[in-house]
């Protein structure tokens, strides 16, 4: 594995893992453009290495609002953004668990399958076209008004709501390519939640997803740092393009969300799938 790829692959990350693009289905189509048609061991180390630097750069820009979920801070602290408050009620530990308990028990329960066919690039192409025309159906029902807009904020989220959403993210946890955070926004703007708490509960709830995700990997990979066969600077290289190619497009997407709709990243995906089927595929 050369040093480039780690660059490529770092960037490849940090910008797809908190937008609705589906950050696996574009590692998955990276990969094959880099040639490497059988993932090697050392790559899915490095893999994980690169996702945890992307778990670390959105808890950095939620660290306010954590605390606030944990007890401490003013609710009116939020994620330390300007364009960002939370008054009102209280997101809590709850919530949290509504949302995150779903999608995990369903990545656990069907690994195995998840591991198999679902990882080629066939089936990540079709999900990235399915995934966009959710997207594009359920903000056209949103735009239209006739979906009752009942939380402005991540703290007026109902405990309804963030069970709802953790249900539809099942979907994307066996079918990758279909974007986790794509189908909570889109499932959030469905439930009645406004594009802004949408996008702020899918990000903060991709935390403890991410964590929990990214250390059951870990162990199953452990094996590979004590053999030594990984390369501490290819992963150092790695994490660090990650954590800051996360953490701007994070903060850069927070601060223009209003003007970016779930409809253009339906395009984009539409255009990758076509892109690959047309000109990379055999």
């Amino acid at each position: 594995m050369h040093w480039f790829d780690s660059i490529i692959l770092g960037i490849v990350e940090g910008l797809t893992e908190f937008l609705p693009v589906s950050s696996t289905g574009h590692m998955i189509l990276t990969n094959k453009l880099l040639g490497y048609e059988e993932v090697p061991e050392q790559l899915k180390t490095f893999e994980i290495v690169i996702q945890f630097a992307a778990i670390l750069a959105i808890a950095l820009v939620y660290r306010r609002k954590i605390a606030q979920v944990f007890g401490f801070g003013r609710p009116e602290s939020a994620t330390g953004l300007s364009v960002s408050a939370f008054p009102k009620k209280r997101l809590n530990l709850l919530h949290v668990a509504l949302g995150i308990v779903p999608p995990l028990a369903a990545a656990y329960l069907f690994k195995d399958m998840i591991k198999g066919d679902a990882f080629n690039a066939a089936p990540v192409l079709w999900a990235l076209v399915v995934g966009g025309i959710y997207m594009w159906i359920s903000e056209a029902l949103y735009d239209s008004g006739k979906i009752k807009r009942t939380a402005e904020t991540m703290d007026d989220i109902s405990y309804k709501q963030a069970f709802i959403i953790g249900l539809i993210q099942c979907v994307s946890a066996l079918w990758p390519g279909f974007s986790r955070s794509g189908s909570t926004m889109a499932g959030g703007m469905l439930t009645g939640l406004s594009y802004r708490a949408s996008a702020d509960f899918s990000f903060f709830i991709a935390i403890p997803i991410m964590t929990v995700a990214t250390g059951y990997e870990l162990l199953g990979n452990i094996d590979q740092f004590r053999s030594g066969n990984i390369d501490i600077g290819f992963l150092v290289t790695g994490f660090i393009v990650s954590f800051f190619v996360a953490w701007i497009v994070v903060v850069a997407f927070l601060k223009v969300l209003q003007k970016i709709k779930l409809k253009y990243f339906a395009w984009y995906r539409f255009a990758l799938a076509a892109f690959f089927w047309l000109f990379i595929m055999k």
